[in-house]
C-alpha cells in the first residue's frame, strides 16, 4: 500500500490528485492546483484535507507529475 504525501510535500499551486467525500467509497480522483492546506498536523493517515483552486476540498492521494 502506498502512503499519501506528508503536509511538508505539499505547497499551495502544487499539483495533485484528490479523493473527494462523496468519491471515498469508489476512490474516484480529482485532479487540480493546491490553494489551501486545511490539515494542520504533518501526516493523516486518509491524506493531507486541502482545498483546490476551483473550491474542490478533499484529501491528497498523490502528487500529480
Amino acid at each position: 500500500m502506498q502512503s499519501n504525501p506528508q503536509r511538508s510535500q505539499i505547497k499551495p499551486g502544487t499539483h495533485v490528485n484528490i479523493v473527494q467525500k462523496q468519491d471515498q467509497r469508489s476512490g474516484k480522483l480529482t485532479e487540480g492546483i493546491v490553494k489551501d492546506i486545511l490539515t494542520n498536523s504533518p501526516t493523516h493517515p486518509h491524506g493531507i484535507k486541502v482545498r483546490l483552486t476551483d473550491g474542490k476540498i478533499g484529501r491528497v492521494q498523490t502528487i500529480a507529475k
